[in-house]
């Protein structure tokens, strides 16, 4: 029988234990994060018929989905998880409360070249809030808490949420005459981290719009200046277009409000160059850049939708959401050292029976379990040092150790792995004795305190 050589498909990530429960916290800090405001879980099937994952039609998403049939059916895997939701909330209206928050921590596929950060194969982690006939702009503030939330959470304080609007792009390329092409200008706009200013800039001219228009938007989208003084430039283009100033009146609603949702001023950064290559968006924008890593560019990007759920329903289904592309900020902050090391496994103590009787060491196991203890039961017949090296290995803080000695005091040795200190104790004080160590453990943020790269010591 010929071996075959075991290997992953291109662009799909795989961890070993030790990262994945790396991963596996800062998902569930996430989860913590999303329900502290409110924000209902809900899944999605992986794969939908294509006519309708793919129903809003457009854009280069549609080129990179990945399609397969079965029989007669036409099939495709989700390629994020803000589509399916307009399908959800659609195909489940009379069983919702609106405004509907839900959050959706999952895989997506997307056909990609595979590259350094970007990934065929990766985790989004979705917030969105769904109104019903309409959704307060309040709402669009309340997203930047959330992520201000998470990020700090994470350990993670040196980033700015760099928020625009369509509308008042839109509005702009009004101005110029240009609606008709605002899409594609968008899509290409958005290409500027990946391409370079000067790629987009012939890339713009060479879409029939000239030179000197290409130019026009290529000054204003790179306009530069803190907040007052943006919102000073643009007042000046104030009275030619009136989506243009809806935007712009929407852009000053949400950055007054977000500081009573407790952002701290200078958070936001308004950012005239924030378009969203996605075409369903159409008002406020977001995209959050670490300070000290500006290299893998944004980690959270989203914005408001009016009309996504149109294709499926002549209800108006107004949204605003933010997605992290948990998969790219986890390699890149790994890639950094930033996060902390894992143990190989959960488990807080290894209990390791030394008699030929295991008994009361399963039970002590069961016991410890009981009382909140993540604990293992080693059950092989190895010599005494491999035992202990097994423990090592894992990472387990504590080892229980159960002999003739102990189970004639009807105690358990609690070896603690790090400091080499040994004590005999009931089951329930070796527990007590865990909980108080592996609490901090457990508290600690996945993100290494380096200041200098955007992390605070937790």
């Amino acid at each position: 029988m010929s071996i075959v050589t075991p290997r992953t498909l291109s662009g799909f990530q795989e961890l070993t234990p030790e990262k994945q429960l790396v991963f596996e916290r800062m998902v569930a800090q996430l989860r913590e994060a999303y329900e502290l405001y409110g924000f209902a879980p809900i899944d999605t099937p992986v794969m939908e018929l294509s006519e309708v994952l793919l129903a809003k039609g457009g854009g280069e998403t549609d080129k990179q989905v990945y399609r397969l049939t079965k029989g007669d059916a036409d099939l495709a895997l989700r390629f994020d998880l803000t589509v399916p939701l307009a399908r959800y909330v659609v195909q489940h209206y009379a069983e919702l409360s609106f405004p509907f928050r839900r959050y959706h921590i999952a895989k997506v596929w997307r056909g990609e070249r595979a590259q350094r950060g970007r990934f065929r194969e990766f985790v989004q982690a979705d917030i969105d809030i769904i109104g019903d006939g309409s959704l307060d702009i309040k709402n669009e503030a309340e997203i930047a808490a959330i992520i201000c939330r998470v990020f700090k959470g994470w350990g993670l304080d040196r980033f700015r949420i760099h928020i625009n609007n369509r509308k008042l792009l839109n509005g702009f390329y009004e101005q110029l005459g240009l609606s008709d092409s605002s899409s594609d200008i968008m899509r290409t706009l958005d290409k500027v981290d990946k391409l370079g200013e000067e790629k987009v800039l012939e890339l713009l001219s060479g879409q029939g719009l000239g030179d000197g228009p290409a130019r026009e938007i290529m000054a204003f989208t790179a306009r530069k200046g803190a907040n007052a003084e943006l919102f000073s430039f643009l007042e000046e283009r104030r009275g030619r277009s009136a989506l243009f100033d809806e935007g712009l009146d929407e852009l000053r609603t949400v950055l007054e409000t977000v500081g009573f949702f407790g952002v701290p001023e200078g958070r936001l950064v308004l950012d005239l160059s924030i378009a969203r290559g996605l075409d369903y968006y159409t008002g406020t924008v977001y995209e959050t850049f670490l300070d000290d890593l500006p290299q893998i560019g944004s980690v959270c990007s989203g914005g408001r939708y009016d009309e996504l759920a149109q294709k499926y329903t002549t209800k108006h289904l107004p949204g605003v959401g933010v997605s992290i592309g948990l998969s790219r900020l986890f390699a890149a902050l790994d890639e950094l050292g930033l996060l902390r090391s894992g143990a190989r496994s959960p488990a807080e103590a290894v209990v390791i029976p030394m008699t030929e009787e295991p008994s009361f060491a399963i039970e002590a196991a069961a016991k410890l379990r009981e009382l909140g203890v993540r604990t293992q039961f080693y059950a092989e017949a190895k010599k005494f040092k491999a035992r202990l090296s097994y423990a090592s290995k894992l990472g387990a803080p504590f080892v229980i150790l159960v002999g003739e000695e102990e189970l004639a005091a009807g105690k358990v040795s609690l070896k603690d792995m790090r400091s080499g200190e040994q004590s005999l104790l009931t089951v329930a004080e070796a527990a007590e004795r865990i909980i108080s160590v592996t609490g901090e453990i457990r508290a600690a943020s996945p993100v290494l305190g380096r200041p200098e790269l955007g992390g605070t010591e937790k």
